[in-house]
């Protein structure tokens, strides 16, 4: 008998407007404040506020699955793993299991596939007719000490090979020294050389100190063009935490009232359990409404977490949990 999941969020993204950005304005920036102990109290509220169980739990798993940039950043990457990967995206539940839940025939795929540019063309050619973008990690990634000359270089080479996504590292640096016209700069030109790329900007949390750089980083990337902001790199000592993303989040809908824009939100690193991305969709919804559950405005970085989800959806048809080895990414 099928357990027919009838509850699934509509899955067809809305198109929104890129985001231009507009002049720094720095005295909105300065005047960004973070009550960090309340943040942490409110992150922490989460997990027990919204728990979801049985079909509606299966809806919203299926849903963090098409939200997924599934991710391979190893120094070890070859052609067939990444080939792999993308194999992976375009089916990224086994079909019997679909069937069993009544999901056959959602088209239900990864919301992108995430590499290092030499890997680019392979995904882009692994994925063709799938609908699937390729996001393309930049700008010396991880720790965007390049010069900048080959920054922008390496993201033209990227959107030249077929990235449709390009995620950005910040120069932390600008950050911690207060140094918001370099990083609103450093930010524009990224924004210019991707062209009709999507920019995510990465702010590297766990390097910034404190949740206020966090959320003032976050404002300038705004300002300065970013269609997403992104945590982690996923090489840092701290990644995602969901006071981080409590502030992040903040920091959009403070975005939005400002210009009217939506930006997306990508937390990466650290996010590998399927009842962590149910969290996450939770503090989404909640902060910014139904919008920012849709792909085009929300995304994981990550690469365990599908194996996860998919796992939890075996233990819904079957009753049994099964061995993690069961699931490979690739």
């Amino acid at each position: 008998m099928k357990t027919e999941v009838t509850t699934l969020p509509a899955s067809t993204p809305v198109a929104h407007p890129r985001n231009d950005g507009m002049a720094l304005d720095l005295a909105a920036v300065q005047a960004v404040q973070v009550n960090t102990e309340a943040s942490i109290r409110r992150a922490a509220s989460l997990p027990g506020r919204r728990a979801v169980k049985g079909d509606a739990q299966s809806a919203w798993l299926l849903k963090a699955v098409t939200c997924i940039d599934l991710t391979t950043l190893n120094g070890d990457d070859t052609e067939g793993r990444v080939r792999r990967l993308c194999g992976k995206a375009a089916q990224p539940i086994r079909a019997d299991l679909l069937d069993a839940l009544g999901m056959a025939d959602r088209g239900i795929t990864t919301g992108a596939v995430c590499v290092y540019h030499r890997f680019v063309a392979t995904a882009v050619e692994a994925l063709k007719g799938t609908g699937i973008p390729v996001a393309a990690v930049s700008t010396g990634f991880p720790a965007g000490l390049a010069p900048h000359h080959t920054k922008l270089a390496e993201i033209e080479a990227s959107v030249a090979d077929g990235a449709q996504e390009i995620d950005i590292v910040i120069t932390r640096e600008h950050v911690l020294t207060g140094n918001w016209q370099a990083l609103y700069d450093e930010m524009r030109d990224y924004r210019a050389a991707c062209g009709d790329a999507h920019v995510k900007a990465i702010l590297a949390t766990g390097d910034l100190k404190t949740l206020r750089n966090v959320a003032r980083a976050s404002l300038v990337c705004m300002m300065a063009g970013a269609d997403f902001i992104k945590t982690s790199t996923g090489k840092e000592g701290v990644n995602a935490t969901l006071p981080v993303s409590l502030t992040m989040v903040r920091a959009i809908r403070q975005y939005r009232e400002m210009t009217g824009v939506k930006v997306g939100y990508k937390p990466a690193g650290g996010v590998s359990k399927a009842k962590d991305a149910l969290v996450y969709l939770a503090l989404m919804k909640e902060e910014l409404g139904l919008d920012w559950v849709q792909p085009d405005l929300f995304r994981f970085g990550a690469s365990s977490l599908l194996g996860d989800i998919e796992r939890q959806l075996e233990h819904r048809v079957t009753g049994a949990y099964s061995a993690a080895q069961r699931h490979p990414i690739g």
